[in-house]
């Protein structure tokens, strides 16, 4: 080779020295997860997606946040509940907490979040492709961390996955792709019921207090929060047993607390209501294979703290959220024949 095309002396320039950069993009410990990963992560549905940090503040709301394109579906919104207009007015008080009796969150953090949500309204259901469909029939879903997770999502096979949080983790949410849920599923005539569903297996070497969250939201969720306190979520908290649909206070008594070893499951059941019009919907809970409790999103309210129930009454998708702070280890489970519940296809509610 002539000299004037030989490498200059010394080692090739490398990012040893940015190690900085190195390790604020640096991919997330274990094996990349199957199925859709890569799929998902371009999708705009994932809140999570890692980009590179001077971007993201200029590319964030046009791009990542912004709403899909096309005119808003049309919905009968006047006939999207059952008619609770000949129904007396609800009390102010029932079964609701100020507080929970084991964990609350600060209020700057509540108000973080609610600011959050005002930020970035609820997205439009832009569907799934054939693929993601699939994807969603056989139970193939992905769970995301948020970069700022402090633990591990390992993927350990087909719809299974394996979550452990380090030291005193913060408040997470953690999110899925495909949504088990979307509109296009909607209860019809021809089918007049939807039923989604999951499970978690608490590590029978969990801590006592089980600090695990088990919900649903409708994309986007602030991933600092748990799922339940804002708006378009619901979840039911392991560490007391309460209910939270959209409440940033105390919830509401609905079952015992989580314990180490339990498998908890949570599920909607979505309905054609009367006349063909509307849809009901029911929240259930199950622990170690067996039902043990149930609520109507539509339930006598509290007509001065309850909030709306946008985003969760079948007209938004619909993703499950898994909620964990301080220290807990679980196994998230969306394959259907890997549950404990055997009454996902034949049990009434």
């Amino acid at each position: 080779m002539p000299d004037d095309y030989k490498p200059p002396p010394g080692p090739p320039p490398s990012y040893a020295s940015g190690k900085q950069q190195s390790d604020d993009y640096a991919p997330p410990p274990g094996p990349p997860p199957s199925g859709f990963q890569k799929l998902a992560s371009n999708n705009p549905f994932n809140p999570f997606s890692r980009k590179h940090k001077d971007q993201q503040q200029q590319q964030q709301q046009e791009e990542q946040y912004a709403p899909p394109p096309g005119p808003p579906p049309q919905h009968d919104w006047q006939t999207a509940v059952p008619d609770t207009s000949l129904l007396p007015p609800p009390p102010a008080f029932f079964t609701s907490f100020e507080f929970s009796p084991t964990n609350n969150a600060s209020g700057e953090e509540c108000a973080l979040g609610e600011q959050w949500c005002v930020r970035f309204p609820l997205y439009r259901s832009q569907g799934l492709d054939g693929a993601a469909q699939a994807a969603l029939a056989m139970g193939n879903i992905n769970l995301f961390a948020p970069p700022t997770f402090r633990g591990s999502v390992t993927n350990a096979g087909v719809g299974v996955w394996r979550v452990e949080t380090r030291g005193s983790a913060p408040d997470t949410c953690l999110a899925t792709y495909p949504p088990l849920y979307t509109p296009a599923q909607a209860p019809s005539h021809g089918n007049p019921r939807k039923r989604i569903y999951y499970e978690v297996n608490i590590a029978r070497n969990n801590k006592s207090e089980v600090d695990l969250a088990l919900g649903y939201t409708a994309p986007p969720y602030p991933a600092f929060r748990l799922p339940g306190w804002h708006r378009g979520s619901l979840a039911v908290h392991g560490d007391d047993g309460s209910r939270f649909v959209n409440d940033n206070k105390g919830g509401q008594s609905f079952v015992g607390p989580f314990k180490p070893g339990d498998t908890v499951g949570l599920g909607m059941d979505l309905t054609l209501g009367a006349g063909g019009q509307g849809i009901n919907v029911i929240i259930f809970f199950t622990r170690n294979g067996v039902l043990e409790n149930q609520w109507n999103l539509y339930e006598e309210r509290d007509n001065e703290q309850d909030a709306p129930l946008e985003g969760l009454q079948g007209y938004h998708d619909l993703c499950a959220a898994i909620g964990v702070f301080e220290q807990v280890k679980l196994e998230a489970v969306f394959a259907p024949g890997m549950w404990k519940w055997q009454g996902f296809h034949t049990q009434a509610l």
